[in-house]
C-alpha cells in the first residue's frame, strides 16, 4: 500500500518521550499509510536511540548535520500526498479515521489549511473562546472548522506548527518556497553552512542573517518564521481548519536541558538525564492512562505524564 503521509519528528536528548511518540503513534493510526522521517540531533543518550531506532527499523533516522538542509530535503522529496510534522513530547490518544481525514481534503480543496488532530468543540480552549464552529460530514462521519484567519484564541489562529496537524505535501512546499530567498548567489553567501555564516559562530547576527534569508536552524524557528509568513500571506492560504477531535498533545515536563517541577515523583525530578535512568530501567509513558483519561484542555503536563514498567 502506498504511503499516504510523511510524518516528520525532530528530537534530542529524549529517548523515552520518542518512544511514546512512536508508540502511540502506530497504535491510533496505521502504520501501512505513515512513512515516519526522525531528524534527530545527537548530543545526549546515544546508546539509547540506537536502540529506540532498532525496534522502529521502517523509520528513517537522519542525524541532523545542518537543520535547514536536513528539513528541506525530506520535505522536498516527499511524494506522499501529507506532512504531519511531530515533536518528541507528543503523545497520541485518540483517533480519525483516515478515510475521513482524506475525503475532508478532497471534498473541501478550495478553502482547506489543514486538518487538525488537536482541535475539539469540547475543547478547552475554544469552548471558552468565541470562535465559530461550523459542523459538516465526511465519509458518513461528523467534522468541524473553524477560520482560523477569524480565530479568536491563540490556538485557532495559529496555521502552521509541529505537533498534530495534516497538511498536503504541496501547501508545505509552497510555503518554504515563499519563505527562502531563491536568488542563487545569496544563497551561496548566506546558506547555514556557508563559510561567511559559519564565521558568525552563534551570535545574535548570524540568527538575524539567517531568519533575513528565510532559513530555519531548530524546530522553533522552523515552526514560527512559516507561522509568520502564512499570517501575512493569507490570501494565498484557505480559510478553515477542519477537524473532529483532539487525538494527540505535547505532554510537557520538560524542555530539552530544563526542567519543570513534577508532582508525579517525590524528587520532583524530571530532567532528560532523570528520565534517561527511568528509561535503561525499564519504564516507559503510560499511553493506556492518557487514552482512559483524554485530556480537553491545552496545557498537559504532569496529570498525564505516568510511568510503568515495560
Amino acid at each position: 500500500m502506498k504511503k499516504m503521509i510523511s510524518n516528520i519528528v525532530f528530537t534530542k536528548n529524549r529517548p523515552l518521550q520518542l518512544e511514546a511518540y512512536l508508540e502511540s503513534l502506530y497504535r491510533f493510526f496505521p502504520e501501512s499509510i505513515i512513512q515516519t522521517y526522525i531528524i534527530y540531533k545527537p548530543e545526549l543518550f546515544s546508546d539509547e536511540y540506537k536502540l529506540l531506532f532498532g525496534k522502529y527499523h521502517n523509520c528513517v533516522v537522519i542525524e541532523e548535520n545542518d537543520f535547514h538542509s536536513d528539513c528541506m530535503k525530506v520535505i522536498s522529496e516527499a511524494d506522499t500526498k501529507y506532512i504531519l510534522f511531530g515533536i518528541d513530547d507528543v503523545v497520541y490518544f485518540d483517533k480519525v479515521d483516515f478515510d475521513v481525514i482524506d475525503r475532508t481534503f478532497d471534498e473541501h480543496a478550495d478553502d482547506i489549511l489543514g486538518f487538525s488532530l488537536r482541535f475539539s468543540p469540547e475543547a478547552q480552549f475554544l469552548k471558552n473562546g468565541s470562535d465559530e464552529i461550523t459542523t459538516l460530514e465526511a465519509a458518513n462521519q461528523k467534522i468541524f472548522r473553524l477560520n482560523w484567519k477569524q480565530g479568536q484564541t491563540p490556538h485557532s489562529r495559529y496555521p502552521f506548527e509541529l505537533c498534530t496537524t495534516i497538511y498536503k505535501t504541496s501547501l508545505v512546499q509552497e510555503v518554504l518556497c515563499g519563505l527562502a530567498n531563491n536568488n542563487p548567489l545569496i544563497r551561496f553567501l548566506f546558506s547555514p553552512s556557508s563559510a561567511l555564516i559559519k564565521t558568525l559562530g552563534n551570535s545574535k547576527l548570524k540568527r538575524s542573517l539567517l531568519k533575513d534569508f528565510g532559513y530555519f536552524f531548530s524546530p522553533n524557528t522552523f515552526e514560527s518564521w512559516p507561522c509568520r509568513w502564512c499570517q501575512n500571506h493569507k490570501d494565498r492560504l484557505g480559510d478553515y481548519f477542519y477537524f473532529q477531535k483532539i487525538c494527540g498533545w505535547p505532554i510537557q515536563v520538560n524542555m530539552v536541558n530544563v526542567s519543570n517541577n513534577n508532582q508525579l515523583e517525590e524528587t520532583n525530578d524530571y530532567t532528560v538525564e532523570s528520565l534517561n535512568r527511568k528509561y535503561k530501567d525499564g519504564f516507559k509513558i503510560d499511553i493506556d492512562f492518557i487514552a482512559k483519561n483524554k485530556p480537553t484542555g491545552s496545557n498537559l503536563g504532569v496529570e498525564h505524564f505516568r510511568l510503568i514498567r515495560n
